[in-house]
């Protein structure tokens, strides 16, 4: 659709003067309607021939043909089976997510709290209100904690959102049920959180300036002593070293210790092993993947060639084509910058004189803000993204193939020139897979604890944004909106966050542990194909909500249990206790591997070359249906043994325990991770529920 021309017109006559160029005296009868209110376009009857004929007309931006389209959500709830119509219980109501984050846009429909009664009775939380924020029954506490007290100009000094980041993690997990949601059109449908009757506390740890632990761990004793049920975080550190240098971790284990599931981001440092930073095996930590949805955005050259690149591009350009101008063609030499550092289009490395009005080309991705503040007026940039970002203005990424050939086209081109067209959305037939940014084990701090523990929706989600800053935040970027749609870890672990407090509504006495086990015993493991990093990439597998709800077994673990495993780490007495906050001591009695750990997965570290064995401990409690019969069911490549004792589990009632032994033999020749990890599982089935745990057997080259 193009621009809709100023004054008066009529479109009926100039759509018929369009078609009568392709079809001669036949163009009136085949247009069939003429937008003209807001824009300016037509739809008509014509033939693939006649549709190619008008698409390379001077002045036409797109032809595409009339599809069939169905009402439909923003995707990821549904896409993991996970309807608004799923049952609920009433006690929904009750529970209260706490999202440690860049604060709420409170005004946001998501956050609408039409048909809420008061906050639960439990609820001991504060609004730390001012003159611009006020809670509701929907959000029912907030607070915002800065310890350096040096606030940046764009940071609101309340627990309002100025980043956009809180609103929408925060949308995600609890938002209410909002129809036709959009970012500018794209992704529109009903936006929703997972617990749309779940109450929200907000703690605002996160500025221009980052997340400080100090902040953090101030949240979390906040949230603990107001009452809240679930912890959502989606903050990390670059890289995970020890356990107490972590405040996430610390906070992590006092949450754990009172009964709430801190959920956590697995980190957006892919896909380089061992970049995970979220790893403590008291919390849980969830890697990102893909939904069955994908955007593209189209470059259109002078000759007419299209090439399909990956952003979010939400602009419609005013023109069908601008000049196009490589960025190494155009320093700025006033600044010191030569064609070796303009190619990459890094800010203020451009001529502006020379970009200005011009769409550059660029020969890497950077953040766009380059190209905007030198007045170009959209960019192309030379490299494959496998998942689609917003920029501050029209930009396309493009392959390695398909950038060269636009570079030769323009430097073969008397006066190139090209157009970037708003973004398309298509399906994604391969969906879900690990996206290449989500953080991979293993864990760097305990390798045979395996990390992430699993894997949620966290690409191309539409959630609440803050109407406090833009579309991308740059300066330049004057696109204010409602919904916007982010990639990242940020984005899969509310969605974690969500499903714990969905557990937890049915089974408010659950431990954590006890839901982090449903949640990863009923995973769905992904296809080594289209995940070639496995379990490092997507844990126990991907989420499956409303299959958490009956986990049929579970792997129960508390307090004691951490302890016994950190000082089985080698910490001694006095560190333990600087976590546990406690009077907790190490001894010969207090003292366990990490394989005895009773953790719903299952990993063993080894040495290439070396024949490795290990022997874990665990226990299951039935939760399940009283009288039943567990039957173990292995499944080992070559190269890895798996052993059970006993095969079979009897158990009489509701809450019984029983125990079992797994003896893993595992020997591993190989020179890169797909040779060099070895992937089986242990399934207790009782032909009703499917209990499944991954057996995970890998090397790494010694250092």
């Amino acid at each position: 659709m193009g621009e809709r021309p100023n004054g008066e017109f009529s479109a009926e006559r100039l759509h018929i003067n369009i078609l009568e160029q392709v079809l001669g005296s036949g163009g009136s009868s085949s247009l069939l309607h003429s937008y003209h209110r807001s824009f300016n376009g037509f739809v008509a009857k014509l033939t693939n021939d006649d549709a190619h004929k008008l698409a390379n007309m001077e002045g036409i931006v797109s032809v595409f043909p009339n599809q069939m389209k169905q009402l439909h959500t923003t995707r990821s709830w549904d896409f993991m089976g996970f309807s608004k119509n799923v049952t609920r219980t009433n006690l929904e109501s009750n529970i209260i997510i706490g999202m440690l984050d860049t604060g709420i846009w409170p005004e946001s429909e998501s956050f609408n709290d039409e048909g809420f009664g008061p906050p639960p009775k439990k609820w001991k939380g504060i609004c730390q209100g001012s003159s611009n924020f006020t809670c509701n029954n929907k959000i029912i506490g907030a607070r915002y904690y800065k310890a350096d007290k040096n606030f940046h100009p764009t940071d609101i000094q309340s627990p309002r959102d100025s980043e956009g980041h809180g609103s929408h993690t925060s949308s995600i997990a609890a938002g209410a049920l909002v129809h036709k949601a959009s970012l500018s059109g794209l992704a529109s449908g009903l936006a929703r959180g997972g617990v749309p009757s779940a109450r929200i506390a907000v703690y605002k740890i996160c500025w221009a300036d980052g997340c400080s632990d100090a902040d953090i761990l101030a949240a979390f004793d906040d949230a603990i002593a107001d009452g809240v049920d679930v912890i959502s975080l989606s903050v990390g550190g670059s890289f995970a070293i020890d356990y107490f240098n972590d405040s996430i971790a610390i906070g992590a284990f006092h949450s754990m210790k009172n009964g709430i599931l801190t959920s956590n981001s697995a980190g957006n440092s892919g896909p380089q092993l061992a970049s995970i930073t979220n790893v403590s095996p008291w919390s849980l930590s969830v890697a990102a993947s893909t939904i069955d949805r994908k955007f593209f955005t189209e470059v259109k050259l002078g000759n007419g060639e299209i090439y399909k690149g990956t952003s979010i591009n939400t602009v419609e350009l005013k023109h069908n084509l601008y000049p196009l101008i490589y960025g190494g063609d155009a320093p700025n030499t006033k600044k010191g910058y030569d064609s070796s550092e303009s190619r990459y289009c890094s800010e203020d490395s451009l001529d502006k004189a020379l970009v200005k009005g011009k769409i550059v080309l660029c020969d890497s991705v950077n953040s766009g803000e380059g190209p905007l503040a030198a007045g170009a007026v959209g960019a192309i940039m030379q490299y494959y993204l496998d998942s689609a970002f917003n920029f501050p203005l029209p930009v396309s990424c493009l392959g390695s193939n398909d950038g060269t050939d636009v570079s030769t086209y323009l430097n073969t081109t008397r006066k190139p020139k090209a157009n970037i067209l708003k973004s398309i959305e298509e399906k994604d037939e391969q969906a879900p897979y690990v996206i290449s940014f989500s953080s991979r084990g293993p864990n760097p701090i305990t390798y045979d604890i395996l990390k992430p523990d699993l894997t949620a929706p966290g690409v191309d989600i539409l959630a609440a944004w803050s109407q406090g800053t833009t579309v991308t935040g740059y300066e330049g970027d004057n696109r204010i909106v409602p919904y916007n749609i982010l990639s990242g870890t940020s984005m899969s672990c509310p969605h974690a966050t969500a499903a714990a407090a969905y557990i937890k509504s049915f089974n408010p006495t659950w431990s954590p542990a006890a839901i982090k086990s449903a949640l990863m015993t009923t995973a769905v493991p992904l296809s080594l194909e289209t995940n070639t990093d496995a379990e490092f990439a997507f844990g126990s597998g991907h989420l499956v909500p409303s299959s958490a709800l009956d986990p049929g077994l579970i792997y129960d673990a508390g307090e004691i249990d951490y302890v016994k495993f950190l000082c089985g780490q080698g910490y001694d007495t006095a560190t333990v206790r600087l976590v546990s906050g406690d009077q907790s001591k190490c001894s010969d009695s207090i003292n366990g591997t990490a394989w005895d750990l009773n953790y719903p997965s299952f990993a063993l570290s080894a040495t290439p070359g070396k024949s490795t064995r290990r022997v874990f401990h665990r226990t299951v409690t039935n939760v399940g249906s009283g009288v039943s019969i567990y039957k173990a069911t292995v499944k080992a490549p070559p190269g890895l043994e798996i052993k059970v004792q006993p095969n079979l589990l009897g158990f009489k009632a509701i809450g019984e325990m029983k125990s079992f032994i797994v003896k893993v033999k595992a020997k591993i020749d190989g020179n890169n991770i797909t040779n060099m990890m070895l992937s089986g599982s242990l399934i207790w089935d009782d032909g009703l529920h499917q209990v499944r745990s991954p057996v995970v057997a890998f090397a790494l080259e010694e250092e």
